[in-house]
């Protein structure tokens, strides 16, 4: 891991299977299941359920390393923990969006609005069929930024 300065926090984004990024970084925008929200150095402590949609990580470090000044993450669910100089997301899944496969995702979008078709008076249907097509939905917006 880069050496950290004042100011910058030290990110965490990992998956069961591995650790996807562990640097230093300035900003850090991630999609909770309230809404995105933004932490830099020195936020509250907190801890948060994650949501569909992308993290944003961002910071002059990222780019000394040798990447851009922005990586981003697509994720569908996990948590967040939130420390003044730390940053720690547990993802059930993540990737970067040009590791998206469009077609899967546009047919998980088909099969969530079928459910969301079906549900009829269960709650738990719609409530599954809302969450497949959010995730679905997230996956292809971030497909589509990726250029």
């Amino acid at each position: 891991m880069a050496e950290l300065t004042s100011n910058q926090l030290r990110v965490r984004l990992v998956t069961p299977e591995r650790v996807l990024f562990d640097q230093a970084a300035e900003t850090v925008e991630l999609p909770s299941k309230s809404g995105y929200l933004e932490v830099l150095y020195g936020h509250a402590p907190l801890v948060a359920e994650l949501g569909a949609g992308d993290v944003n990580i961002r910071g002059a470090a990222i780019a000394e390393a040798g990447g851009e000044s922005e990586i981003r993450y697509n994720v569908s669910w996990g948590f967040v923990e939130v420390l003044p100089d730390r940053v720690t997301i547990l993802a059930s899944d993540a990737m970067k969006p040009e590791e998206i496969d469009v077609r899967r995702a546009e047919q998980q979008l088909d099969h969530g609005l079928t459910l969301w078709k079906q549900a009829g008076e269960s709650v738990e249907a719609y409530d599954e069929a809302l969450r497949i097509i959010s995730e679905a939905e997230a996956k292809i917006a971030s497909a589509a930024e990726k250029g």
